[in-house]
């Protein structure tokens, strides 16, 4: 019972790398979540300065 938790949360980090780094189902690099982070703190940076 105490974990359950833990391998639910380990099972979709498992799911999440899969999903972006399987070569078959795996995304382009400008599709990822790293970028898509990236390019939104670009953009907040960008706003931030004005």
């Amino acid at each position: 019972r105490g974990l359950d938790p833990f391998l639910g949360v380990f099972t979709g980090f498992l799911a999440y790398y899969l999903h972006e780094n399987h070569p078959r189902t795996g995304r382009r690099d400008d599709d990822k979540l790293m970028e898509l982070l990236r390019w939104k703190y670009r953009k907040y940076q960008e706003k931030r300065r004005e």
